[in-house]
């Protein structure tokens, strides 16, 4: 498969997601629970141009009640900027699996839940999380908030990093110190 070719206006393109955020939304809310099923094969087509997927949208929509449109958004354009910069619009072809996950009481520097973070951070950006796995969920957001970082910025420190842990470590603990923890 060659370099992708970006079919959405590039300008407009959260002019075009927003109204698939909302039908996920609504349809969700109406009882509708499968996500390979929640858009027509066009939507899923301007979903895939910017890197995303209908199970990322129906994970936006189960958990709105705590995940807000804006913060989806941000959450999608990091991995739109990931998926047009670094992987030249051509998806992985890899699929974690739940296996690959370190457990969600692992512990980098004694900080509990960052190892697991910063590998679904990463699957997150290349687009190779599990399906029954999301970036961004109530776990995530707790550290997320007890830290003060915010999902979408986590992303793109992860993704600066370039697999240095180390280097996200020190983020987390610098944001740390200024939310008062450690």
């Amino acid at each position: 498969m060659g370099v992708y070719t970006l079919g959405m206006k590039s300008y407009a393109w959260t002019s075009q997601v927003k109204p698939l955020y909302d039908k996920a939304l609504s349809r969700y809310q109406a009882g509708h629970r499968d996500p390979q099923t929640l858009f027509d094969p066009e939507e899923v087509e301007i979903l895939k141009e910017i890197g995303a997927s209908s199970m990322e949208l129906y994970d936006f929509a189960e958990d709105a009640d705590s995940l807000d449109w804006e913060t989806a958004l941000l959450i999608l354009s990091a991995r739109r900027d990931y998926f047009l910069v670094m992987q030249k619009g051509v998806p992985s072809a890899r699929r974690l699996t739940m296996t690959d996950f370190p457990a969600k009481t692992a512990e980098l520097d004694g900080i509990p839940w960052l190892p697991r973070i910063i590998q679904k951070a990463e699957g997150r950006l290349r687009g190779e999380l599990p399906f029954d796995l999301m970036y961004c969920c109530g776990g995530d957001r707790t550290f997320l908030r007890q830290y003060d970082l915010h999902p979408a910025d986590f992303l793109r420190e992860v993704w600066a990093a370039a697999g240095d842990e180390q280097k996200v470590l020190a983020y987390v603990k610098r944001s740390g110190k200024l939310a008062g923890i450690h």
